[in-house]
């Protein structure tokens, strides 16, 4: 495809809102998923601090 202005790439043939919403969306998904990796990977370290700390 062929786009004269970057309001016609962004425009999408009038469906802009629905491709850009998507990636959005993806986008929003991914962030929350590796946000909540990084939760779990801190609270794992941290039962794992705490049973070290109980073997000693």
């Amino acid at each position: 495809m062929n786009w004269a202005s970057l309001a016609d790439f962004i425009n999408m043939g009038g469906r802009g809102f629905f491709v850009w919403g998507s990636y959005g969306v993806s986008l929003a998904l991914i962030l929350a998923e590796l946000w909540l990796l990084s939760q779990r990977r801190k609270q794992s370290l941290q039962r794992l601090r705490a049973l070290q700390q109980l073997d000693q």
